[in-house]
């Protein structure tokens, strides 16, 4: 009888921490993806990512520059919904930029290679390009890839002069 009651315990102990380990991963699901500020370069990257995870293509769509090759919000949406894009096996740390002019460098380190859980994955070292337009910071070149599709902003090649 004595044994019935802590075998019982046991079990009941070991119920409550599975719930709230199940509670606890859905309240925190979420927890890091929140917006910040978008007065400074870092801020717009880390919003327009934030909003890439999200879904919220509108709103990611909106950090774009304006500019000839800038693509229509619904090519933009289409590139994340296909898969042409697919941001979900990454993990990015936003680093510092640098500032000239009109213009912001900034440093995105891009994780890939977390979809195995016995791989260790690799680090790349990316470049973000943003201009200053309208007193507001937007991405006008980001590397093709999970968060950038390689047809966007496609510098304009200068033709060579004519040989003589």
């Amino acid at each position: 009888m004595r044994q019935d009651r802590f075998l019982l315990g046991i079990l009941i102990g070991i119920g409550v921490l599975i719930v709230l380990a199940v509670v606890l991963f859905f309240l925190r699901q979420g927890a890091g993806l929140s917006y910040g500020p978008d007065d400074t370069p870092e801020g717009v990257v880390r919003n327009y990512l934030v909003a890439v995870w999200r879904g919220d293509y509108e709103k990611a769509y909106g950090y774009l520059a304006t500019g000839a090759d800038k693509p229509t919000l619904t090519d933009f949406r289409r590139a994340f919904l296909q898969g042409t894009i697919n941001p979900r096996n990454v993990a990015v740390e936003v680093g510092k930029s640098e500032l000239v002019g009109d213009q912001a460098y900034l440093t995105l380190y891009v994780h890939h290679g977390l979809n195995n859980p016995f791989g260790a994955g690799y680090r790349t070292e990316e470049r973000v390009v943003l201009v200053r337009q309208e007193g507001q910071w937007r991405i006008e070149q980001m590397p093709p890839g999970a968060f950038w599709d390689w047809s966007w902003y496609r510098p304009t090649p200068v033709p060579a002069p004519p040989a003589e």
